[in-house]
């Protein structure tokens, strides 16, 4: 069984939004050809509480793009994006959601981030991503979304960790760049983790 991921595919990343991926908003029309291939649709949605930590207006004398120690993780300062319950929190309107199958909330927790579909950055607590699949014997994971250097990266990555057969639709990927080549650097980092790159043409029924 094989299931696709949606990575964050939110207001706030995409163009006017709050952590704008340049050109973020057209992974959505590659999910959207997508998702008929598949049984099994997940949606990863960040869904942080207003006061939380990785945000830098939370840590006063910081700024964006900032590192900080946060609880003996590293972490990016951010500006505050995806709060529960703002529109930036909600998945793109043009994302087609009938053929979503389930969405998993990650950066629940104020004190550390969540970048992975799976785990928090400390890898102390999980979403319950990794069972659900495995209760349905899913064993092949085709991901897209944004931003390739952060939560697509880290949930390919622990998919990985956890045995699953991944593929990253590249395509369907957008990458923040916060220093030039970081996306680039991170699909690189993601073949050397045993992560196939397709492209979405090649995905067929």
């Amino acid at each position: 069984m094989r299931a696709l991921i949606l990575v964050d595919l939110q207001y706030d990343f995409c163009p006017g939004g709050a952590l704008a991926v340049a050109r973020g908003d057209e992974t959505i029309a590659v999910a959207n050809r997508l998702m008929p291939h598949f049984s099994t649709v997940v949606a990863t949605q960040d869904w942080h509480p207003a006061a939380h930590k990785s945000f830098a207006v939370n840590n006063p004398g910081t700024q964006v793009g900032d590192l900080i120690d946060l609880g003996g993780v590293r972490q990016v300062m951010w500006p505050a994006h995806c709060v529960q319950g703002s529109r930036g929190a909600e998945l793109h309107h043009d994302l087609d959601r009938t053929k979503v199958t389930q969405v998993f909330q990650k950066g629940t927790d104020p004190q550390i981030d969540s970048y992975s579909g799976f785990f928090d950055n400390g890898h102390a607590k999980a979403t319950g991503l990794g069972p659900w699949l495995n209760e349905r014997w899913v064993k092949q994971l085709y991901i897209l979304g944004l931003a390739t250097d952060y939560c697509v990266k880290f949930t390919a990555l622990d998919a990985r960790q956890l045995g699953f057969d991944v593929w990253l639709v590249e395509d369907g990927c957008r990458a923040v760049d916060l220093k030039p080549g970081d996306g680039e650097r991170a699909i690189a980092e993601l073949k050397g983790a045993g992560v196939a790159i397709v492209d979405s043409g090649s995905i067929g029924a």
